[in-house]
């Protein structure tokens, strides 16, 4: 006795590769769209490292005064190489947490007035949750006319779960409007400026308070392995169709 040979599979029919071939296309286009972006994203994204690296290694010129401050922004001027000049309202300074390779602690941001009346704020370092002068038992600073030079950093938003509670005086991000308001600060730039640090004190073993100079310039590069990622994607999908119509062909041909 013979086994009967099981029948084969039949083609499909015309609605179920119209429907087929509209999904393979919708995410052969998809995946070719995405990996273009991310063509424009890595030239994007590697213009700004090259912009930043320029700005913050050059000599530092005048921060933007009040006739500058509404065009002032991230693509324009976050990163400069600035210089201030004025004097520290240290009753006015604000402590905002935060964590660094020193360990825990905070940027010491200060307002600095400047001899037309107005006022940037200035991160004058980290300092750590013992520090003297959160007790009030240390100098405060310099006094007087003072210069300060730094790094432009336009003002940061709250974060997701853990918001800014000016009537605790609890900090997390530096908000310049939010601070402003609380210390009653007015003609207040849109921005604040990292302070470098003073030389000779950038050693985390023999660290000086506050600590300037630690601002983290880091912007993650991937777009490079997404746009392979989606290119990919896409070749499976033309191998995957081309597979199919060729399968279906071969069908409708016979044996």
């Amino acid at each position: 006795m013979t086994v009967a040979e099981e029948p084969g599979r039949q083609p499909r029919g015309p609605v179920a590769l119209a429907l087929l071939a509209l999904f393979g296309l919708v995410l052969f286009a998809g995946f070719v769209a995405l990996g273009t972006w991310q063509v424009y994203r890595l030239g994007w994204k590697r213009d700004l490292i090259e912009r930043v690296e320029t700005r913050v290694h050059a000599p530092p010129v005048v921060a933007p005064g009040p006739a500058e401050w509404p065009s002032v922004n991230a693509q324009s001027a976050e990163y400069r190489h600035v210089e201030l000049h004025g004097s520290f309202l240290h009753d006015r300074q604000t402590l905002v947490w935060t964590a660094t390779d020193f360990g825990t602690g905070y940027w010491l941001l200060t307002p600095l007035q400047e001899a037309d009346g107005s006022i940037v704020l200035v991160n004058r370092g980290f300092v750590p949750t013992d520090w003297c002068g959160i007790k009030g038992s240390c100098a405060p600073g310099p006094t007087g006319e003072t210069t300060v030079t730094g790094l432009l950093r336009i003002s940061e938003s709250p974060r997701p779960f853990r918001h800014n509670d000016p009537s605790r005086n609890s900090w997390y991000t530096r908000d310049v409007a939010a601070m402003a308001t609380a210390r009653g600060l007015t003609h207040v730039a849109p921005y604040f400026v990292d302070q470098d640090a003073a030389p000779g004190t950038l050693d985390v073993g023999k660290p000086a308070w506050p600590q300037g100079g630690l601002t983290v310039i880091s912007f993650p590069d991937n777009h490079l392995s997404y746009l392979i990622t989606w290119y990919l994607l896409a070749l499976m999908v033309l191998g995957a169709g081309i597979y199919v119509a060729r399968d279906e062909r071969r069908l409708r041909r016979g044996p």
